[in-house]
């Protein structure tokens, strides 16, 4: 049975679900041990349900018109709502107007709230000023935390003896988090542990016990952070096996991401996650992605370690055109290509396998 300790959750994704803007409140959706999803807030959805909608797999949470529909619906299924959870993800992170309103609404209702925004609620004085009237918590996930809180890279990950396995992506927004946990899933199914480490406000929302929120440290700080997540993650469990979550691309224009990962967590394997039918970087009509096999290349080429399989996001693709465009990947890389929404991990994990014995005899 899952305990869920912060509670009830209600998801706000007004005007964004089932786009990339939406992907904290598909995270949340798909899973989390931190709340218990009740219901999705997107008036464009309302009366679908989320799962159907996503993934085709029924979920149980609806997708709904707006707060007070929500909280009756809430109350109909015998469940108290004690969470509004920001689960949008727009570009720069800024709260809009809307929003805004509907966290007033939220707070004056008496719940809770959780925003992973870079406009943090508790610097707003209206809303810090009803938080503490209705006596309700605002959790800025993105805060940056304390210089005093942070730790600079030592050379400690050296001593972490699990494979290390970094979820990298061609673009920002293309499943690289939904893909850990899927390999997370298929190590544990084969009898194996596996800890994840979390790099974005979505998986802290998740319930990732190993979690840190990179675009919210300081750059000095940035490697230290991985190391020490990925460190901590060892030397308190001993798992087999610690998947580290990526961010944004190494050449996305507006949120490059993964040398830190690749510098300081140093991986032993990397998979990368592409989305074929995109031509552009994500939000940046104009900037066409860099093609897979120079990704590949500059990944390689940094980390000294291998790209072992490719995942793929199949938006824009019909179901059945997804094992031949794998087949095309692989015919034209010599990489296999996966679909592990579809397919779950099992194949990548007989994979790593080999490297997982290899990585224990060294």
């Amino acid at each position: 049975m899952n305990v869920f300790p912060d509670g009830n959750a209600i998801v706000y994704c007004e005007g964004a679900f089932d786009t990339p803007n939406g992907k904290t409140a598909h995270g949340l959706i798909r899973r989390t041990n931190r709340y218990k999803i009740l219901s999705v807030i997107d008036s464009r959805y309302a009366g679908r349900n989320s799962g159907e909608l996503l993934d085709n797999k029924p979920n149980g949470i609806p997708i709904l018109t707006d707060l007070q529909t929500a909280l009756k619906d809430a109350n109909r299924n015998g469940n108290l709502a004690t969470h509004f959870v920001i689960g949008l993800a727009p570009d720069g992170g800024r709260l809009d107007p809307h929003a805004r309103d509907a966290v007033k609404q939220a707070i004056q209702l008496g719940l809770h709230v959780d925003s992973g925004l870079h406009d943090f609620l508790s610097d707003d004085p209206e809303i810090s000023r009803l938080a503490g009237q209705y006596k309700v918590q605002l959790r800025d996930v993105r805060k940056t935390p304390a210089r005093s809180e942070l730790h600079f890279f030592s050379g400690k990950i050296e001593q972490v003896e699990a494979l290390k396995i970094a979820v990298l992506g061609t673009d920002s927004a293309v499943g690289k988090r939904t893909t850990a946990w899927l390999i997370i899933d298929a190590f544990q199914n084969a009898g194996l542990s596996a800890e994840m480490i979390g790099t974005g406000q979505t998986a802290w929302m998740q319930g990732a016990r190993y979690s840190i929120i990179l675009d919210s440290i300081i750059n000095d700080f940035v490697s230290g952070e991985i190391e020490h997540a990925v460190w901590s993650a060892w030397n308190d469990v001993h798992p087999d096996v610690i998947v580290i979550e990526g961010q944004g691309s190494l050449m996305n224009p507006a949120f490059p991401g993964g040398f830190e990962i690749l510098a300081a967590g140093k991986p032993d394997v990397v998979v990368l996650q592409h989305a074929p039918a995109r031509t552009d970087y994500d939000g940046f009509p104009g900037y066409p992605i860099h093609p897979l096999e120079k990704q590949i290349q500059v990944i390689e080429l940094i980390s000294e370690k291998p790209v072992i399989a490719i995942t793929i996001n199949h938006e824009h693709l019909r179901i059945e055109e997804v094992p031949k465009v794998c087949r095309q990947i692989q015919d034209q890389i010599g990489i296999p290509a996966f679909d592990v929404l579809l397919d779950g991990a099992d194949d990548i994990v007989t994979i790593m396998k080999s490297y997982l014995k290899k990585h224990e005899n060294h």
